[in-house]
């Protein structure tokens, strides 16, 4: 089967301060034919080549294959080359090196503002978009109803969109992108400038338009969206692009190359979160996570492990206790060891590691930060705010296939269901 996308080598560079200067195509046929004389006379002189400091690569020798029906997510940091991607997918950019070969009709969302002409109605842009894509004013026609329906702008239909909410206007982007029969769907991150209930919606009718086997390229920084939606991952950074697999697996080598080299593990001496007037015991905290591997990115329902090391002027059967906060400060849950005492018949020692085990950490996807309290039975002497971080990775923990919301608060409850017949 041959690929509904086909990208060699591309690469895309810009000017740093200015603009690229237009030329005439004479210029161009001159500069072109002459370059490798340039380079050839400057190798023969031993001159080096010319710095590039005036200019950045946003995408750097970038090669990938997309078959029909194959739903491909996006991901990577700010800056990463995503949006750049798309916009020479949707033909907007002109690529500075390499080829890109589509085979189908392209329908594409990436940034408020894009494909609409401000001083056209409503009605007016939804015939203009389906004739760029080369769809006849018939098709357009049937479809006509639909797309208003679902961007809920039938009071609207003719207004001017320069006078439209950025709201509206996003609304009315994706319905005309996702209903008129693209082969291939290009959505970028746009679809957050909607509200919740927009985006649920928009998220449904992507699912509806991949099970019906068109071709999606879906940017997102949501992972759960990610895993939920799509068949396979690439992941960007600096342009360039570093890994392609199942979405899980992408999805936690982008966090773990997120979070700074080493998080895991943390150095306490001379944590700046420690309280003040404190005893400075303990000294390193590690997380680790299935199968003991140290690591900051956990699954939802994973074990987590929090292994605290020690040094007392004096033997002690220590006493840890960690809460775990949201990214806001609000604490979650804590697990300490002052409420079980599971510790209170080991031998005294003056230098340790404490490890909390917790068996299914039961967190909803996000970031998180732990407070540390170390003590004995007297009482806590040694306390540090935000000593470690961590992230949650969405996964699905019913078996239903489907992901829970990150929206819907810091803690997952997993419950049984039963029906009474009144």
């Amino acid at each position: 089967m041959r690929p509904i996308i086909k990208v060699e080598n591309l690469g895309k560079r810009y000017r740093i301060g200015e603009r690229e200067p237009y030329r005439t195509i004479r210029d161009s046929i001159t500069r072109a034919v002459a370059a490798p004389w340039r380079g050839l006379r400057a190798r023969i002189a031993g001159e080096a080549a010319p710095a590039d400091a005036n200019h950045v690569w946003a995408l750097s020798g970038v090669s990938f294959d997309v078959m029909p029906g194959e739903v491909l997510g996006v991901i990577g940091r700010n800056g990463a080359g995503k949006s750049t991607l798309l916009k020479v997918l949707s033909r907007i950019t002109e690529p500075t090196t390499g080829r890109v070969e589509l085979y189908g009709r392209v329908g594409s969302l990436l940034e408020v503002g894009t494909g609409f002409h401000p001083e056209l109605t409503g009605r007016e842009n939804i015939f203009l978009s389906g004739a760029i894509m080369g769809m006849r004013r018939a098709e357009i026609t049937r479809k006509f109803d639909q797309i208003v329906a679902f961007a809920e702008i039938d009071q609207f239909v003719d207004t001017p969109v320069k006078r439209y909410s950025s709201g509206m206007y996003v609304r009315l982007a994706f319905a005309v992108a996702a209903h008129l029969d693209p082969e291939i769907l290009l959505i970028d991150e746009v679809l957050a400038v909607g509200d919740v209930a927009f985006q649920k919606k928009c998220l449904g009718k992507m699912g509806d338009v991949a099970r019906e086997g068109r071709t999606v390229l879906f940017v997102s920084h949501n992972m759960a969206s990610i895993e939920s939606l799509c068949s396979a991952c690439l992941m960007f950074q600096s342009g360039r692009l570093e890994a392609r697999g199942a979405p899980l697996e992408i999805m936690s080598r982008y966090v773990a190359a997120g979070v700074e080299s080493g998080s895991s593990v943390r150095a306490l001496v001379r944590h700046s979160g420690r309280r003040s007037h404190c005893v400075p015991a303990m000294t390193q905290v590690e997380l680790r996570t299935e199968g003991g591997v140290p690591s900051a990115a956990i699954r939802m329902g994973a074990p987590l492990e929090i292994h605290v090391r020690y040094r007392a002027n004096r033997p002690l059967r220590p006493v840890l206790g960690a809460i775990v906060k949201t990214s806001y400060g609000a604490p979650v849950f804590c697990a300490s060891d002052r409420f079980c005492d599971q510790l209170i018949f080991c031998d005294p020692l003056a230098c340790g590691t404490v490890i909390c085990a917790i068996e299914k950490i039961p967190l909803m996807p996000g970031s998180y930060f732990i407070d540390l309290y170390l003590g004995d039975a007297n009482g806590d002497f040694d306390v540090i705010h935000d000593a470690i971080s961590f992230e949650v990775l969405p996964a699905d923990v019913t078996g239903s296939g489907r992901l829970p919301p990150a929206s819907a608060g810091p803690v997952f409850c997993n419950a049984t269901w039963r029906l009474l017949d009144d």
